[in-house]
């Protein structure tokens, strides 16, 4: 895999929506801290979606894209309250498990979102699905993705202001990736085909 590509294309798309990611970045980060996290999961998703519209479309990233994935909401929310309990287990007996888990939790589920988002698939569904993809041979792959992306996010989180560029350009540089791989994937498409009318009435007996 060639990874200077993929950050380079990472790269390229945050200076190119530099403005609009940015409030993008900014207004999920104050939704997810006022709704004390319940919001979180799903407006993630809802970030995420739109910047792989605007990496695969070219289309500019809205506020209003935060909130276009709530049918998402409670299994994001169930997912995302399993793993808090599965980590705060894991630290609570080591250190060193507990970062293990949390390692092998984002080495196995970089996909996930974008798959339920942009495939429709369901939680599980898309749980296996990621795991497939971040296991492709060369799995190594995955392992310098993961790390790529814990790094741009550490850099981040050490400083506030940065975080509105590391998230977007760390979102950019897994769907990159994910566009490649998906290339080697077969999902079923969401279904979009139109409800067929219903069939007309008999005539009326006179």
């Amino acid at each position: 895999m060639d990874f200077k590509e993929h950050v380079e294309t990472a790269w390229q798309n945050s200076l190119k929506f530099l403005g609009p990611v940015i409030l993008l970045t900014l207004a999920q980060l104050l939704i997810s801290t006022f709704s004390l996290g319940i919001l979180a999961p799903v407006t993630m998703a809802g970030y995420m979606h739109s910047l792989l519209l605007a990496l695969r479309q070219g289309r500019e990233p809205e506020i209003k894209d935060l909130f276009s994935e709530m049918r998402l909401f409670l299994p994001l929310i169930g997912f995302g309250f399993l793993v808090m309990l599965a980590l705060m287990i894991g630290f609570t007996f080591l250190i060193l498990p507990g970062i293990l888990m949390t390692a092998a939790l984002i080495f196995g589920t970089l996909y996930m979102v974008p798959l339920m988002t942009d495939k429709g698939l369901g939680l599980m569904d898309a749980l296996k699905g990621s795991w497939e993809m971040a296991t492709e041979a060369p799995w190594t792959d995955q392992i310098i993705l993961t790390v790529l992306y814990l790094a741009i996010v550490s850099i981040g989180s050490s400083m506030v202001v940065a975080i509105l560029f590391t998230q977007p350009l760390a979102t950019f540089l897994v769907l990159a990736v994910y566009e490649q791989r998906l290339q080697n994937k077969k999902f079923p498409p969401p279904s979009t085909a139109p409800t067929q009318p219903a069939p007309p009435l008999p005539p009326s007996m006179t």
